[in-house]
């Protein structure tokens, strides 16, 4: 394989990337905790942008177990957007895991 050929390759691949990030930026993500009463959505790109909260979970004399609802949403919104940025760059790189992405 000659040299043109893999930058040919490399640019198509650092172009393929940049069309994954973009797509990953408009991407929602759910997560959940207690059965969907909390509920936390993540961009693609692992930014937080809403928490719903079923009015039944509040209750003033257990704040601390919304606290953890809401926390383990928020994890499982997250670990669930990475995922799903892990597959879609697993598909450009082959598995490789590059820093940064």
């Amino acid at each position: 394989m000659g040299m043109a050929n893999l930058q040919r390759m490399a640019q198509q691949m650092q172009h393929e990337m940049q069309r994954i990030q973009t797509e990953l930026e408009s991407t929602n993500v759910d997560g959940s905790a207690g059965g969907g009463v909390v509920t936390a959505t993540v961009t693609g790109k692992q930014e937080l942008i809403s928490v719903t909260i079923d009015p039944a979970a509040v209750d003033p004399s257990d704040v601390e177990m919304l606290q953890d609802l809401i926390v383990a949403a928020v994890n499982d919104a997250l670990r669930s957007s990475r995922e799903l940025a892990e597959q879609k760059m697993a598909a450009v790189t082959g598995g490789l895991q590059l820093p940064g992405f």
